[in-house]
């Protein structure tokens, strides 16, 4: 049997190490050959996880630490370390958003404290999907372009999408600002790869209208992917809108709601009545040759003609324009003589070719013939209600 004193010695260094450890708050401890170390109570977590399946590059790199706060977060790729914002509390740190590339590798790297300032890391590798196909647009008008406030947007898909849900899809992704705030407007899809904006009133004049589609890391079917997030910005010119009453024969042209000039016209005849409705001229001409045979006239016919005009400004595809139409300056302000076109004198012609843009809105009023759906720019012939009723989101 062992001395009784040397038993009370082991039993008093027992009682001694148990107050040290007890006495111990910093993280937990633990015994490795014979050493005490401290461990750090934080935990960080980082997503998505390190896993075998590639990400969409519109996931966010989130990491996030529990029982403590986060020291630094570092995300590396192929074009360097990623942004990244560092929330107040210091527990959460979000990447910037859609700046991951397609087919890339990122590698994580992340330090954090606890309550007591022992330090903790954790690192991993995430990779990006690598699409066998993309999805691109264009847009028109193009950028940097002017333009009337009754142009409407048009947008060029280079794939079809053919059932309502994947049309929606799409539209989610397309915004449009005017200066920068939100428009009230509508995409009507008019073919399975061509959608058209419009707002619900004319754009405003003078005004920076950008159109964004976020296409970037969406998935759109089998191997399909956005290829980018783009932003296309063209301008509005002061907000032209010319009136056309047939039944007096005069044109009122308006300049931000103000009238400012009010010009004698002629315009089409019985048997080639102009049409009634909201139009949008489409382009411009210096000169033009008009030949009746267009529009399916012979040249036998005793209404056929072939003749040089000025300051043309096309209306509607069927053959509508305004132009300068001296030969019947007797006429104009008094009684409809053309063929469908609107007429005035070549000064006032020279006038409203200046002044106009691609783009202007021009309303006619006073005949019982109407616009015909397609046959030019003849959105605002639809009413704001039932133009929502075309969008793929209705």
């Amino acid at each position: 049997m062992a001395p009784r004193h040397r038993v009370l010695v082991a039993c008093a260094l027992v009682a001694a190490g148990s107050l040290v450890l007890s006495g111990c708050s910093i993280g937990e401890l633990g015994v490795h050959a014979g050493s005490v170390r401290a461990v750090s109570s934080a935990s960080i977590k980082i997503t998505p996880r390190a896993s075998a399946k590639p990400i969409a590059p519109s996931t966010p790199v989130i990491v996030t630490v529990s029982a403590g706060r986060l020291t630094g977060v570092v995300v590396k790729g192929p074009s360097g370390a990623l942004p990244g914002a560092l929330s107040v509390d210091g527990r959460t740190w979000t990447s910037s958003a859609g700046i991951l590339d397609y087919d890339a590798a990122y590698v994580v790297q992340a330090t954090a404290v606890d309550r007591t300032g022992l330090p903790t890391d954790l690192g991993q590798t995430i990779r990006t999907v690598a699409p066998s196909k993309f999805l691109g647009l264009s847009v028109t008008p193009a950028p940097g372009v002017t333009v009337g406030v009754g142009m409407p947007v048009r947008v060029q898909l280079d794939h079809k999408f053919r059932s309502t849900p994947s049309k929606a899809d799409v539209e989610k992704l397309l915004s449009v600002t005017a200066d920068g705030a939100p428009v009230v407007g509508g995409w009507r899809w008019m073919t399975d790869d061509v959608l058209v904006y419009r707002p619900k009133a004319y754009w405003p004049g003078n005004a920076a209208i950008r159109v964004t589609a976020a296409l970037k890391g969406v998935r759109f079917g089998t191997g399909l992917w956005g290829r980018a997030t783009t932003s296309s910005t063209f301008h509005t010119g002061p907000a032209m809108v010319s009136y056309v009453d047939m039944k007096t024969d005069l044109l009122t042209v308006t300049r931000e709601g103000k009238k400012v000039r009010v010009i004698p016209i002629t315009t089409g005849k019985t048997g080639f009545e102009t049409r009634s409705g909201v139009k949008v001229i489409m382009g411009k001409e210096r000169t033009r040759i008009m030949d009746a045979a267009t529009g399916g006239t012979v040249t036998t016919d005793p209404e056929y003609y072939r003749l040089e005009v000025e300051y043309a400004m096309r209306l509607t595809y069927s053959g509508e324009f305004l132009h300068a139409a001296p030969w019947s300056v007797a006429h104009q302000g008094h009684s409809n003589v053309s063929h469908g076109c609107t007429g005035m004198s070549t000064s006032n012609a020279a006038w409203l070719y200046a002044n106009s843009e691609i783009g202007d809105v021009v309303v006619y009023t006073g005949s019982n013939r109407a616009m015909n759906g397609g046959n030019g720019i003849t959105v605002w012939n639809v009413s704001w209600a039932r133009w929502q009723q075309y969008s793929a989101l209705s």
